[in-house]
């Protein structure tokens, strides 16, 4: 019988990781403004690092077969890894958010502050890594030709393809979240993030902190860019993003698990107290 009890150690179960994203979702939308603004900021470092990271491991080749973007693919994870586990704000998974919001936990001006403000400070996080990478000589060789060609294939998308893969992406990073949140420890959380992480990048997704980052970057290495050319990408991203967290991962499990609290699992309950 002892076996069936859960020792601490065990992971969240589906039905705590929904409340505990809920807490967290108020936490969020509560933080005073200084540290939420610079915690963005470090969150659009950090993805920039992880795309930094990725288009160094697929450059010099002339095609991105299966086994390269899956090593992209796991190089892409330290952007979330260092958000995750580090501690930043990253736009993406807050879409999550909206958990603590359909229950009344937020109010709708404080769920746009958040986003706005992380949206802002996660922008700029980017545009600072874009300018410590400029000015160090990286955009040049198989690097700069292999972010060009990155920001040309992101370019040639259709507004429907940009927001179709915005929503599968952000599906997955969610769920990364979602899994890390299960962990009880920093191991746990790295291998839960790195296989939906690896999966979108390898697939082809786009998610829309990353591309604030990698399409900027192309244009320094010489891809064409246009403001038109940027919007075309970023805005069906971005929405797209945002329903792939808010509604395909949060809020269908808010669906499925309601009002959970950690008093409806009794259990539960005695072994952590």
């Amino acid at each position: 019988m002892s076996q069936f009890i859960p020792t601490g150690l065990d992971a969240h179960k589906p039905a705590e990781i929904t409340r505990l994203i809920r807490l967290s979702g108020i936490a969020k939308a509560e933080m005073p403004l200084i540290p939420l603004i610079t915690l963005s900021i470090l969150g659009g470092v950090f993805i920039s690092l992880g795309a930094l990271f990725y288009t160094q491991t697929t450059s010099g080749f002339a095609d991105l077969h299966g086994g390269l973007k899956l090593m992209g693919g796991v190089a892409f994870s330290l952007g979330l890894i260092l958000c995750v586990v580090g501690g930043a704000e990253l736009f993406t998974g807050n879409t999550m958010i909206v958990m603590a919001y359909v229950d009344g936990r937020i109010s709708s001006r404080a769920l746009l502050r958040n986003w706005a403000v992380v949206l802002l400070g996660n922008a700029l996080g980017c545009f600072a890594m874009l300018a410590l990478v400029y000015g160090a000589g990286l955009y040049e060789g198989a690097h700069g030709a292999r972010a060009a060609a990155i920001t040309s294939g992101k370019l040639s998308l259709s507004p429907l393809e940009a927001f179709c893969r915005g929503i599968l992406c952000n599906a997955l990073v969610c769920l990364a979240v979602w899994l890390a949140v299960s962990a009880r420890s920093a191991m746990g959380m790295i291998l839960s993030i790195v296989w939906p992480v690896t999966a979108f990048v390898a697939i082809g997704l786009e998610h829309s902190i990353a591309n604030l980052y990698l399409i900027p970057a192309g244009a320094l290495s010489g891809a064409e860019l246009t403001t038109e050319g940027f919007l075309h990408n970023i805005m069906p991203v971005l929405a797209g993003n945002i329903l792939g967290g808010a509604g395909g991962v949060a809020l269908a499990y808010r669906l499925a698990y309601g009002r959970a609290t950690l008093e409806d699992f009794p259990v539960a309950a005695a072994a952590q107290n």
